[in-house]
């Protein structure tokens, strides 16, 4: 694996009134159902930072380190970039009261709602930035019972060489085969692992082929049972899981997302300006170029996902559409 990311090539363009206006750079890979490389473009052997697609080995590693929770769907917010609606906040506010700790424990910083509708109705009721409201906080209260539950102290569960991220460093290097090129601090606060598109592409067809009654089939079931929870309303994780059964999906900050579908195949994407708009046209080119494989990539979904529309005075003038 290369030491530095080289960047990667036109995937995306923005089209106004005709006129191509803007492009986003990126680098994609997809694999086949056996792990072989099916299609590349740009840089998929070098390490990125793949921010919260790392989530679902991050679960892994809790509860290998002995994290028990009975309902699935507490499991999917603990792999979750929710978006901080009442069932997201409901479930995790439980979870936490389980800790016998408060939102102070946490590591994740205060935050608004992802969703608009969510954030104006807090705003709307005099209400403010919390931890709780902050994406990741279910993957914080997760690392707080995982800490409980292993006799770890709890008391800077986010450092890299606390027993937890050690363990959790231990799974990302396991499913990806890859050893970590760099550790950075994730915008939550956690520690996040840099490693390649391919092998983050890896690591998603392992969880999605794992054998049932592992680890790893668990959180890529509790996922996909429970997409509502992955993201919110209208997020493409949640879309997608719902819309293509079987299907996992993971988007993280700065333009990366990742997805497998058992039996098919997986597909990682890194868009070099952490432009969101621009993984979704590259993503359904990419499983596009899988749909030869399985009849479930004929979803309706990808349609609604191969472009978002660009709009001037109100009415739609262009879009942002796939090149690759």
């Amino acid at each position: 694996m290369g030491e530095t990311y080289n960047g990667g090539v036109p995937l995306v363009e923005a089209v106004r009134s005709g006129f191509v206006e803007s492009v986003h750079r990126g680098s994609v890979v997809v694999l086949d159902a056996d792990g072989a490389v099916l299609a590349s473009a740009g840089d998929v052997r070098a390490p990125v930072f793949p921010r919260s697609s790392n989530k679902p080995m991050q679960a892994i590693g809790m509860i290998r380190s002995g994290l028990r929770l009975d309902d699935p769907a507490d499991l999917a917010v603990v792999c979750a970039s929710h978006y901080g609606e009442d069932h997201h906040l409901a479930r995790i506010e439980a979870l936490l009261r389980t800790t016998g700790l408060d939102e102070s424990a946490l590591r994740c910083p205060p935050d608004l709602p992802l969703s608009d509708d969510a954030r104006d109705a807090v705003l709307r009721a005099g209400g403010s930035a919390s931890r709780l409201r902050m994406n990741c906080s279910g993957k914080h209260v997760g690392m707080l019972l995982t800490c409980q539950a292993a006799g770890w102290p709890v008391a800077g569960y986010w450092q890299p060489d606390h027993p937890l991220q050690q363990r959790i460093t231990a799974t990302v290097e396991e499913f990806t085969g890859e050893s970590a090129a760099a550790v950075g601090v994730d915008g939550c606060g956690a520690p996040v692992l840099a490693v390649s598109l391919t092998g983050l592409a890896g690591a998603y067809l392992r969880l999605v082929s794992a054998e049932e009654g592992s680890a790893a089939r668990a959180v890529a079931d509790a996922m996909r049972a429970h997409p509502l929870m992955v993201a919110g309303t209208d997020g493409d994780d949640t879309r997608l899981m719902t819309g293509i059964p079987g299907l996992l999906a993971k988007s993280g900050a700065e333009g990366v997302v990742a997805v497998a579908l058992p039996g098919v195949g997986a597909v990682a994407i890194k868009i070099d300006d952490g432009a969101a708009r621009a993984r979704m046209p590259v993503l359904v080119s990419a499983l596009r170029r899988l749909s030869v494989h399985g009849a479930a990539l004929d979803a309706p979904v990808l349609d609604i996902l191969a472009e978002s529309v660009l709009s001037g005075g109100g009415e739609p003038v262009g879009s942002v559409r796939a090149r690759w």
